[in-house]
């Protein structure tokens, strides 16, 4: 299958979706919007690795293969050094949000500052460190995008390469492209 653009159509509906994408690139949104329309079940997957306090739940990788071994789901592809491919071996789409890189930071930016200010609950009673962590932690969230902003695309290349005859992957490069795949294949404007 080969690697499809916003406005190509997609072969069926798809069964189980990753999106993948940096740190702040929308996988939540999109794997949200999927799932409501597509009437998919979805996890979201950062809030299952951590408890309260963000101590590591034991229960995380088993969680995650149990979602996965069902036949009808979307969710993010992340924690792939901790999840191998419990994921994407099973996936049958990928909608990968392949985003400039000051757009990525500006949402994960923005998003962060937000939460933080607002002290947004997140996981299990989690909220966002304070702000000046970033210049202490190195994986701090807005580190961690920037330092892995090439992971997602080298992620999806390798899964062509090994899965490209079972596997549709959609490169969605920019809001105003995902809006329109969102317009084209959801039903649905998201502009």
């Amino acid at each position: 299958m080969p690697l499809l653009n916003w406005d190509d159509t997609l072969p069926g509906r798809p069964r189980r979706v990753l999106v993948a994408g940096v740190s702040g690139s929308g996988k939540t949104t999109l794997a949200a919007l999927v799932a409501r329309s597509w009437q998919l079940p979805r996890v979201e997957l950062d809030a299952l690795p951590h408890g309260p306090d963000w101590q590591p739940r034991q229960t995380f990788v088993a969680e995650v293969e149990a979602f996965a071994a069902q036949p009808r789901w979307v969710t993010e592809w992340q924690f792939t050094t901790r999840l191998g491919d419990v994921l994407h071996s099973r996936a049958d789409c990928v909608l990968w949000l392949d985003h400039p890189r000051h757009l990525v930071m500006r949402q994960v930016i923005g998003r962060t500052v937000a939460r933080r200010v607002q002290r947004e609950p997140l996981w299990n009673g989690n909220i966002e460190p304070p702000l000046r962590t970033v210049f202490t932690d190195r994986d701090h969230v807005i580190r961690w995008a920037w330092r892995t902003f090439g992971g997602p695309g080298a992620r999806v290349r390798t899964l062509l390469e090994r899965r490209g005859h079972d596997v549709v992957v959609v490169r969605l490069r920019g809001r105003r492209q995902v809006t329109r795949w969102a317009g084209h294949n959801l039903g649905e404007d998201h502009g």
